[in-house]
């Protein structure tokens, strides 16, 4: 990854639509807006419960986003079906679970090194670049490294919550990525990121993507989406 990208995830547009089970707002179109702000790409995780995006959704920005175009999706053999028709850019296996309000914490890997190994390999194998949404815990970093996957988004919820960990919340995220980097992946940062604390993450040249949804389309209702892209774009450079 030769240059610092800013992707945002329209999940939550996707969210009030699905409200009244209409056609607005469309997250297409505020992918659209997005990419007119600054955004580097375009990022939506298609639920096993679609309760938000639904695959429509997937096949028209995958039409529509011409920079970079990602979908976030569980460790399944459905969701790896969809991946493999689809053909994003890239790929990012999360943890899910039914019962939470949005993904609550990293994979795994160390437990799934055989599946979700096997689910890398399939994307390599269909030139579909892999990541995995992993918490700044470093055997998870050298277990994404194991199978192969090429990138990993770091998640960055603890130091976001600004509790008073905070300070250790964001070492713990440096350690991750100084060995992310030392072993040969592609590092992002990603979970409750917004204009008060990014900063200290934009200042880290190795980390080269930040992964932002909720805070884009909460400040885009008040200023709209291109200035609320812009804004953040800013920050991250």
């Amino acid at each position: 990854m030769s240059q610092r990208r800013l992707v945002v995830n329209v999940d939550h547009v996707a969210t009030v639509r699905q409200v009244r089970q209409g056609r607005e707002p469309d997250p297409v179109a505020a992918a659209t807006l997005a990419q007119l702000g600054g955004a580097d790409g375009i990022v939506v995780h298609l639920r096993e419960d679609r309760r938000h995006i639904q695959e429509r959704d997937v096949r028209v920005l995958r039409q529509t986003v011409h920079d970079h175009f990602c979908l976030e999706m569980a460790a399944t053999s459905e969701m790896l079906k969809v991946a493999l028709e689809v053909r994003p850019d890239s790929v990012t296996l999360v943890p899910e679970r039914r019962e939470e309000l949005t993904t609550e914490g990293g994979l795994n890997v160390t437990a799934e090194i055989s599946a979700i190994g096997e689910i890398v390999r399939t994307l390599d194998d269909n030139l579909v670049r892999s990541c995995l949404f992993v918490d700044p815990d470093l055997e998870q970093i050298k277990a994404a490294h194991r199978v192969g996957a090429r990138a990993v988004e770091i998640h960055t919820g603890r130091y976001t919550d600004g509790g008073a960990d905070r300070g250790k919340e964001l070492a713990r995220i440096l350690d991750a990525v100084r060995l992310a980097s030392k072993v040969g992946l592609e590092i992002g940062v990603g979970h409750g990121l917004d204009r008060s604390n990014v900063e200290p993450l934009a200042e880290v040249d190795a980390i080269a993507e930040f992964s932002i949804g909720h805070a884009i389309v909460s400040r885009a209702v008040l200023v709209g989406m291109e200035r609320a892209v812009a804004e953040i774009k800013a920050l991250v450079g």
